[in-house]
């Protein structure tokens, strides 16, 4: 048997695949995506300071989840915007 050492190298950083679920989450279900795209980018801040002082794994997941969450917030609030515009034109004409 040999003799395995496990580093944090190795490791990813469970707040930061947390951040990618929740940053694709964001995108594709409607209007839960908002805050689900606000959650995404906390955890993919604090994943991204954890991973700088424990030297983990997982950066890219949190860039990604960063990433996702910020176009899942424009999206929803795009929709959002979209329905409301929507709206006050079909009432007022």
């Amino acid at each position: 048997m040999s003799n395995v050492r496990a580093s944090k190298d190795n490791v990813t950083n469970s707040n930061a695949t947390t951040s990618l679920i929740l940053g694709i989450l964001s995108i594709l279900i409607p209007f839960i995506g908002l805050a689900l795209g606000i959650f995404g980018i906390i955890f993919s801040r604090k994943a991204t300071r954890e991973i700088v002082s424990t030297n983990m794994g997982g950066h890219g997941f949190a860039t990604a989840g960063l990433i996702c969450s910020i176009v899942g917030i424009v999206i929803q609030l795009f929709g959002v915007l979209s329905i409301l515009a929507f709206n006050l034109m079909t009432t007022v004409g």
